[in-house]
């Protein structure tokens, strides 16, 4: 177990013990606070499956606090369960913006679609384009200011998280694709979900 202790400006003594908190994308719990600092801990999977190996003392982290039922949704729908790691392939301006390509790992390429969503770092993203070894991104200014990714340079690794939405798309397929599945059209209808014949 790893213990991180992050100083934020957003009080972390109004954080709540237990609180989920989206540390570059991973989902983390608070486990003490006080001041503008809070401590959270990684789990050794945790450790395996993000950057969060890499944090030493200065790092900078992208922070959010988890959603609140009723609160409005702007982006997509992030869990913090990251699905790779990534790396940054390039870097570049283009007309106030900051252009971004990222390497798609084989396992995750099923889920990206030309201006759907993903998550980067916990920061949630439209995809501009989709190659078959590479994805891209666009930054705005107010993105470029309030998050790390513009200090991310060729070969930085970086936390992604698949859109959830295309997720359980590719699963619900995949399981009606397997004859051993028992998810049969007869079952579907008998759960509920509309079937065209």
């Amino acid at each position: 177990m790893t213990d991180l202790w992050i100083r934020t400006a957003l009080g972390a003594g109004s954080f709540a013990l237990g609180e989920s908190i989206s540390v570059d994308g991973a989902c983390l719990t608070v486990v003490e606070r006080g001041g503008d600092t809070f401590k959270v801990q990684a789990a050794p999977e945790t450790l395996r499956r993000t950057t969060m190996d890499a944090l030493r003392p200065g790092s900078k982290v992208n922070l959010e606090r988890a959603l609140a039922l009723g609160d409005r949704l702007g982006g997509h729908l992030v869990s913090g369960h990251v699905d790779a790691v990534s790396e940054v392939l390039e870097t570049r301006p283009e007309g106030g913006s900051w252009v971004m390509a990222f390497r798609l790992p084989t396992e995750l390429a099923p889920f990206f679609i030309e201006k759907g969503s993903v998550a980067v770092d916990g920061i949630s993203l439209t995809v501009n384009a989709v190659l078959a070894d590479r994805f891209t991104v666009q930054l705005i200014p107010e993105t470029q200011a309030r998050t790390t990714l513009q200090g991310k340079s060729v070969g930085s690794r970086v936390n992604l998280e698949a859109d959830m939405i295309g997720k359980y798309v590719a699963r619900l397929f995949s399981l009606r694709q397997s004859p051993t599945s028992g998810l049969t059209e007869a079952a579907l209808k008998a759960a509920g979900f509309g079937t065209k014949g």
